[in-house]
């Protein structure tokens, strides 16, 4: 079983709060209902657990320095949105205190994740210095000035490098947790609760579950996404997609399978589609030209791959 420690500072966005609490619940009640042992164990500490145990099932609040033995930390996001605000709440003696637990975590062989804001406090904690990392996008400036040692990719969804787990805007929290389900118990487990927490029953809707949180359940996996989705416009084969992440095209082929439930070929395409539906939702662009842009030579065989995937409606695909 997985130990979790929700490191909650007073001020956290309750969504985040709720999100990440709300998805580990989730996964339990989804395992047990299957006959299994629960995935993980929740405990609640910080500044702000006491408020955030109203809202937890399951979880117990500890209080004094039990992270040393956690398997995974997370902190919710925080409501930051001007430097100011970043300053100010980072000079807080209970952010002192969050920065030692997750250093002293990390040290211990813990892994970390936050979204949104949260990115802030890790890279005060100094846990961010030469790795990747996501943050919220209208902070990104901002980010970038004050820590010009991380790499930033304020684009990914979600981002792990090392031991450290970060994901965008607040809602991007959710994301964070399903990852964190798919690299903890499974893609499959994270598929579920998916399904459950967005989607309720409305199992035609399942198609439009984002990848990226499943992808970063295997970090090379990860690496090839990043590599393709800067490349969809150009022509490569498998072989080259494979490259990317270091793998033969055979390991290659059982690792996104595993991670992502698709083959290589139907897991190019979908990155392909993703990004056509989102240039038709937020250009003017023409079907013809965006096709061009993610890879495809025929404006058809782009209708046709949107039309089987259900990511957009007939009334996107304009000419």
């Amino acid at each position: 079983m997985t130990q979790i420690e929700v490191l909650v500072l007073s001020g956290s966005m309750p969504s985040s709060v709720a999100i990440t609490l709300d998805v580990l619940a989730t996964a339990n009640r989804l395992q047990e209902a299957r006959g299994r042992s629960p995935a993980f164990s929740v405990r609640l500490a910080g500044s702000g657990a006491r408020t955030a145990a109203s809202l937890a099932t399951g979880a117990r609040l500890v209080t004094g320095n039990g992270v040393r033995d956690a398997d995974v930390v997370v902190v919710p996001g925080l409501g930051m949105t001007t430097e100011e605000e970043v300053t100010v709440r980072l000079a807080r003696r209970d952010a002192g205190l969050a920065r030692r637990r997750l250093a002293a975590a990390v040290e211990g062989g813990a892994h970390v994740a936050t979204s949104c804001s949260g990115a802030f406090l890790f890279a005060a904690a100094g846990l961010l210095d030469g790795r990747r990392a996501s943050t919220t996008w209208w902070l990104a400036p901002l980010f970038r000035r004050m820590h010009p040692s991380v790499i930033l990719d304020p684009d990914a969804l979600v981002v792990t490098d090392g031991p450290v787990t970060t994901a965008g805007a607040a809602m991007a929290q959710m994301d964070l947790m399903l990852a964190i389900v798919a690299r903890r118990a499974g893609a499959r487990l994270a598929d579920a609760c998916a399904r459950y927490l967005l989607l309720d029953k409305r199992r035609s809707q399942s198609r439009y579950m984002a990848l990226g949180f499943l992808a970063a359940a295997d970090e090379r996996v990860a690496r090839a996404e990043r590599w393709a989705r800067k490349r969809l416009g150009e022509d490569f084969t498998v072989d080259d997609f494979a490259k990317s992440a270091a793998l033969s095209p055979r390991t290659f082929a059982r690792r996104v399978e595993r991670a992502v439930g698709l083959s290589p070929v139907r897991f190019l395409q979908r990155l392909r589609v993703e990004r056509a539906v989102e240039l038709l939702e937020t250009t003017k662009l023409s079907l013809e030209e965006i096709a061009r842009q993610v890879g495809y030579a025929e404006p058809s065989t782009l209708r046709r791959l949107i039309h089987r995937s259900g990511l957009s409606g007939p009334r996107h695909l304009r000419g």
